[in-house]
């Protein structure tokens, strides 16, 4: 039986997560993006997820709902159970996940690749800046930060998203779906 692929996307903030996985998603319809569930306010923009409050959330958690679920920044994620059914059917799909939960994320599909992305501090702050979300001060202690290490026993692909976005799907997608001949 085939299964579908789980495609964890990384990075730190600014880096272009949601923009690749956007990109990604419109150049292969059928990949499936999945939404979040998060204990942020419903307008807080970025990415499209569902809004919960912390005790909608606990009970989520309780129910069972989540097959991955995690804390960070001062905030809950989680990822609903149905994208199991999805792999199972073999859907390939897509999350942008915390490097602190890839490990646990590895054992959802037997096919588990984590892309890893990443830009020049620069890039960082200048994005970070354009958000206009955090101050100069905030922005600078959130590059400080020492990002969270990847496991080394996963498959990993590394791309660089400092240039044009159309180029980073493009490196992408040829690394995840390479051209058969």
């Amino acid at each position: 039986m085939t299964h579908g692929r789980l495609i964890a996307v990384v990075g730190p903030s600014g880096v272009g997560k949601d923009s690749v996985i956007d990109g990604l998603c419109r150049v292969r319809p059928a990949l499936h993006r999945v939404r979040r569930v998060i204990t942020r306010d419903a307008d807080a923009g970025g990415e499209d997820f569902d809004a919960r409050s912390q005790d909608d959330f606990e009970e989520m958690v309780a129910q069972g709902l989540f097959c991955l679920d995690w804390a960070a920044h001062g905030l809950r994620y989680g990822i609903r159970s149905n994208v199991l059914t999805r792999l199972a059917r073999g859907e390939d799909c897509i999350v942008n996940l915390s490097r602190a939960v890839l490990a646990e994320a590895a054992h959802l599909a037997p096919d588990f690749v984590v892309l890893a992305l990443t830009a020049s501090p620069k890039v960082l702050q200048e994005r970070l800046a354009g958000r206009a979300r955090e101050t100069e001060a905030e922005i600078a202690a959130r590059l400080a930060r020492d990002a969270a290490c990847v496991p080394a026993d996963l498959n990993v692909m590394s791309v660089s998203n400092d240039g044009p976005l159309d180029d980073t799907v493009m490196r992408v997608l040829a690394g995840i779906y390479p051209a058969r001949g």
